[in-house]
């Protein structure tokens, strides 16, 4: 079984690349999970034709604790036999959202939710590495493997390196690897070329170049992945291909972050950025 986390700056496509990425391994023939790890609860939504399922702490907030829950609650099955869990989080401005992530996994593992002929289980992680509790699927060597959404934004390549950092920080402690970048197209200037250098000097691989296409719109206004809504238009395949590159890969790196200042001088080469003699 190969547990693989998400991350990325928020906004950038996470859960949308994750769903429709992981509806192209079940249509391979891959038993898989999804855990969302997002107060939001909104990992599983197009795999379950659903605004959102109901989460482990918010049932356990109902319940009084976490071992008045059956998993058969908090699990549910749906597009191509795909299981979802979301973790949820607490009340809004009570208490830490991180911790939601690490009871729910812990639920989840301690009532036999990970089968033994599960394929895949990806956790859908809130945004850029902002505390422990995020980070718990690295940290704890839950996933070993982590793939990182970004863009040709400077905030998202921004997020991505700063992501890395948290993947080098476990990295020998957890066992923790980068298995590449996935860029979900904003269609920004040399956008493909910018996150090519990126992933270069971060010293690992742009997996996917996913292309900005409405159809993936069209697709979430029904609350179904691609795959599901149109399987023979051309985004249902490059999310294919992107579940066909994740599935063969085996290029998993202990990633080399780089500095603010080299950032800033890569989307200068790129001519994203100008530098301040140019500005002045």
């Amino acid at each position: 079984m190969r547990q693989i986390a998400v991350y990325g700056k928020g906004g950038i496509g996470k859960s949308t690349t994750t769903q429709n990425t992981v509806a192209g391994l079940s249509e391979a023939g891959y038993k898989c999970m999804i855990v969302g790890c997002d107060p939001k609860a909104d990992a599983t939504r197009l795999i379950l034709h659903a605004k959102a399922q109901t989460t482990v702490m918010d049932l356990a907030r109902e319940r009084g604790t976490v071992e008045d829950l059956e998993v058969s609650e908090v699990l549910l099955t749906g597009f191509s036999g795909i299981r979802c869990a979301e973790s949820g989080g607490p009340e809004p401005g009570v208490g830490c959202a991180g911790r939601g992530v690490i009871t729910a996994i812990n639920f989840l593992e301690e009532n036999g939710a990970y089968d033994a002929d599960t394929d895949f289980v990806f956790y859908d992680v809130l945004g850029d590495v902002v505390c422990g509790g995020f980070a718990m699927p690295m940290r704890e060597g839950k996933a070993k493997e982590i793939y990182i959404v970004t863009s040709g934004e400077m905030m998202a390549m921004y997020a991505a390196n700063n992501i890395s950092r948290g993947i080098l920080k476990y990295a020998h402690s957890g066992g923790v690897r980068l298995g590449g970048l996935i860029c979900n197209s904003r269609k920004t200037d040399k956008e493909y070329e910018l996150i090519s250098e990126l992933a270069k000097k971060l010293g690992t691989q742009l997996i996917h170049f996913v292309p900005r296409d409405n159809q993936v719109q069209r697709a979430e206004l029904r609350r179904m992945t691609v795959i599901e809504y149109s399987p023979e238009h051309a985004q249902a395949e490059e999310y294919r291909v992107l579940a066909k590159k994740i599935a063969d890969n085996r290029d998993l790196v202990i990633p080399t972050p780089i500095t603010m200042d080299e950032l800033e001088e890569l989307l200068m080469d790129f001519g994203i950025m100008e530098s301040e003699e140019a500005a002045a």
